[in-house]
């Protein structure tokens, strides 16, 4: 019996599946591409260091020139603080300060306003002060005798340079603060602890001195006067309660519109009885440094940036020229396109963040040693620490895709045809 031969059978589908399933390229997990990514800089140590050396020194510029200036920028502000950028003076006109004096109630209606930051007075007493009530009543002519808030000092960014100054426990009691011109005309120095306080004669009684002022550059007139708690003022003094001049500070952005409604919200009744200081011309000069600074900040820390972005971006095409073979062995293996852009991707991304973390510490120890080198304020921000890791992955990715790219065209004959 003849055996009729089989004809061979086309491949079913499930035999074409099988094939495609071997042929496939396998795909690799995160972790492998990463280990991957991070294989150029375990085996080429010195190389990859001096690789992130670029991006560390731009990151560190960055932090340095953006820490330096701001902690400038706020020994800068406090100076000019201090000259009273946000401080007004109210006052009623001289000729009227008996006929309309500034309402008991300014303080209250004041604090009501919202961009006010605080706000004292003192008044005048009409008083006299001597140093004993055996001298001469015209010997300190000069002096005033003003009844204060007890938180004038804070107000007028005044300091106590003896002593202490007025608070609840001696606001109504008889104790005078010394301004520093008073005290010196006065013939005190300092309060020296342990000793028995000095005393002083105002009006018709004797006042225990507890307090020396430092000079206030924001009110010179407090320099010659003896201060003297509100409530003492109207117990010893016969203080009718009405302040003289109120002191007003208020946010910066917000001082010309507090000046504007100061006069109606101090006397509703009669707001040209009122008037106000203008602003410091400080107050232009510290808005106009402060964007001097901020556009400073910008533009140094977008040179720094592009500095090591560069530096990234050279090191990764000068790795695909010494590692061709690898690339073209890989290729000859099975690794597609897309795993050799992605493997020189996270390499570049790698070498950056490592750059810009050793970056961030060198910057930080950099401002940090300047700052306290020249006396200021430790100021470092923390958009530049957070933007300067954020920024070197950026750059990172921006200076390998390049590279990356060009990595993965290549053949694999192309690759160890080149070697």
């Amino acid at each position: 019996m003849t055996e009729t031969p089989t004809r061979p059978q086309p491949p079913g589908r499930n035999t074409r599946r099988a094939s495609r399933a071997r042929t496939r390229p396998a795909r690799l997990a995160p972790l492998d591409l990463l280990g991957l990514g991070l294989l150029g800089i375990r085996t080429r140590k010195m190389r990859a260091a001096l690789s992130a050396l670029g991006i560390s020194i731009g990151i560190a510029t960055l932090i340095v020139v953006t820490g330096i200036p701001a902690s400038s920028q706020k020994a800068l502000m406090e100076e000019l603080d201090a000259l009273g950028t946000n401080v007004l003076e109210a006052v009623a006109p001289a000729d009227t300060r008996d006929a309309a004096p500034l309402p008991k109630e300014a303080l209250a209606m004041i604090d009501r306003v919202g961009p006010v930051t605080g706000s004292s007075a003192v008044a005048n007493t009409h008083a006299t002060v001597h140093r004993s009530d055996r001298v001469d009543r015209n010997e300190f002519s000069g002096l005033t005798v003003l009844a204060a808030q007890r938180d004038l000092l804070k107000t007028v960014n005044g300091s106590v340079r003896s002593g202490k100054f007025l608070d609840p426990a001696t606001d109504a009691l008889p104790t005078a603060v010394l301004g520093s011109t008073a005290a010196e005309r006065l013939g005190f120095d300092a309060l020296r602890p342990g000793a028995p306080a000095p005393q002083i004669y105002v009006g018709e009684r004797w006042f225990t001195v507890i307090g020396i002022l430092d000079p206030v550059p924001l009110a010179d007139d407090l320099d010659r006067s003896v201060l003297v708690g509100w409530r003492a003022a109207a117990d010893q003094l016969d203080f009718d309660g009405h302040p003289t001049v109120i002191y007003v500070t208020a946010r910066d952005d917000a001082v010309e519109d507090v000046r504007a409604v100061l006069p109606a919200t101090i006397n509703p009744q009669l707001p040209g009885m009122v008037q106000i200081s203008r602003p410091s011309d400080a107050l232009a000069a510290k808005r106009a440094t402060e964007g001097t600074f901020s556009a400073l900040f910008l533009g140094l820390a977008g040179v720094a940036l592009l500095v090591g972005g560069i530096g990234v971006a050279n090191t990764m095409f000068i790795s695909i020229l010494e590692r061709r073979r690898e690339i073209g062995l890989r290729r000859a293996l099975g690794a597609t396109r897309g795993q050799i852009r992605t493997q020189f991707l996270t390499e570049s991304v790698a070498l950056s963040l490592l750059g810009g973390a050793a970056g961030t510490v060198l910057g930080l120890l950099g401002v940090v040693g300047y700052a306290a080198l020249q006396g200021w304020p430790l100021v470092v921000p923390p958009a530049a620490v957070g933007g300067g890791l954020a920024g070197a992955v950026v750059v990172g990715m921006a200076a390998g895709v390049y590279p990356s790219v060009r990595a993965a065209r290549l053949t694999p004959t192309e690759a160890l045809a080149a070697t």
